[in-house]
């Protein structure tokens, strides 16, 4: 919408590599809104990735993107990432942001264009999803929500949006990643470390919420090793370890692949056994971390 702001004449199509998720499916009955095929991204005079730290997230687009020849934009407040960042003919990256959306508003303001009540509502919503509900939130983020919420968007509708029921397979996933999981104590720290196949982020939020300091969740899908890591603020706080820079990336290194993400939640797609991987993660934070005395 910011584009077609500035240029209505210009064409802006919505491509989703990995597809769309529940979420982001009733989001776009909010801004009526649709994505197109990949094709679209491949005609297209510039792209841009938004919320995108590592091309490895493009899934079956990645190489097409690193081949092209066009302007490359990259909107995001993740870990700068290398490889990213080598492609990129312009970023707009703010790593103090909770959410890509703070970003987008900033961008608005910046250029002075008025964001209508669908947009804010829009960008309310995302901000909410990527700050977990704003318990990551900064002070910032509230000043941009307060302008949100003067221009007619709704906390109660961008809540109500984000909570639904749990579908049985994420259920199911999160219940045998309990029933799988080993922990460990590093230094004054808890450690869960769990395998399972599916929804690895949700496991290991799961295994946070249960006691945890730190939990990873990693299992391979069509031979691609895939890694979620949470922690808590208290662990952030406490070592100063950035999960996203200090972890995700070598992980994704050392597995041929890529990692990043934020300071309390990462994630690292790759190749290779999973107890490799899980090993190599606790090795890494056995570096990371003093021993107690």
């Amino acid at each position: 919408m910011l584009l077609r702001r500035l240029n209505p004449r210009i064409k802006v199509h919505l491509v989703a590599p990995n597809g769309v998720s529940g979420i982001s499916k009733r989001l776009l009955e909010t801004i009526d809104a649709e994505f197109v095929t990949e094709d679209e991204l491949y005609a297209s005079d510039i792209v841009l990735l938004v919320d995108t730290n590592t091309i490895q997230q493009l899934g079956d687009c990645k190489e097409r993107v690193q081949r092209a020849k066009t302007p490359i934009i990259v909107v995001d407040h993740h870990a700068r990432h290398p490889e990213t960042s080598t492609i990129a003919s312009l970023m707009f990256v703010d790593e103090k942001c909770s959410s890509a959306c703070e970003v987008i508003f900033e961008l608005y303001r910046a250029l002075r264009v008025r964001l209508d009540r669908r947009i804010a509502q829009a960008l309310l919503i995302g901000i909410a999803y990527d700050s977990g509900h704003f318990t990551i939130a900064t002070m910032r983020t509230f000043e941009i929500v307060a302008n949100l919420l003067r221009l007619g968007a709704s906390l109660e509708d961008a809540l109500s949006i984000l909570t639904f029921p749990m579908n049985d397979s994420e259920r199911i996933a999160r219940l045998k990643a309990a029933q799988r999981i080993e922990f460990r104590r590093i230094g004054a720290w808890v450690i869960a470390t769990t395998k399972i196949s599916s929804h690895q982020a949700s496991a290991a939020r799961a295994l946070v919420a249960l006691g945890a300091h730190v939990a990873v969740a990693a299992g391979d899908k069509d031979s691609e090793l895939r890694m979620s890591m949470r922690s808590n603020r208290q662990f952030n706080k406490g070592t100063g370890i950035h999960l996203g820079k200090d972890l995700a990336r070598p992980l994704g290194e050392a597995f041929l692949g890529m990692g990043g993400g934020h300071e309390s939640a990462a994630g690292v797609n790759g190749s290779g056994p999973v107890e490799n991987a899980l090993a190599k993660f606790l090795e890494i934070l056995h570096c990371l971390i003093p021993p107690i005395g």
